[in-house]
Formats: structure tokens, C-alpha cells, sequence
């Protein structure tokens, strides 16, 4: 289950996705109907691509973040718990 809530958003896209192409099929689409649609699916995945959680570097001590902050380049400080 802990995949469900860690993707809610992309199940509810792919979700969204399958219940307008089911809606589409039934309307006989156009050409301008269908480039719309894959515009939107294209837009959802070049979000997905730019926009995913991605594992950053682990492994820095105290010491070297507070180093690291004032020196000029934004810092990102990502405190997670399980729950």
C-alpha cells in the first residue's frame, strides 16, 4: 500500500488519463480531439521527468552542511521521518 500513497498524484493522473480516453473513444474522436490528448498525456510525462522526487547524496556530516550554507549557493535541507 505504501505505494499508493507515495505516487497518489501520478495514480490519480493515470487514473484522469484512462477515464478521458474511455470518454474520448466513446465520442468518436477528431484528429484535433486526439492531438489535444496527447498533448496532455506528453505534458504529464515531461512533468513526471522534470518534476519526480529523485535520491539525493547522502552521506554529508553536520560539520560540511554548516559549512555549506552562507557560502553563496542555495542549500536544500530535506528532513524526512517514516511517518
Amino acid at each position: 500500500m505504501q505505494i499508493f500513497n507515495q505516487f497518489s498524484a501520478v495514480w490519480i493522473a493515470a487514473l484522469l488519463l484512462v477515464i478521458i480516453g474511455i470518454v474520448l473513444l466513446r465520442r468518436k474522436p477528431k484528429w484535433p480531439q486526439w492531438i489535444a490528448f496527447g498533448a496532455v498525456v506528453l505534458g504529464l510525462i515531461v512533468a513526471w521527468i522534470l518534476l519526480h522526487p529523485q535520491q539525493t547524496a547522502q552521506g554529508l556530516s553536520a560539520a560540511q552542511v554548516q559549512a555549506t550554507i552562507g557560502q553563496g549557493t542555495p542549500v536544500l535541507l530535506e528532513l524526512k521521518s517514516p511517518y
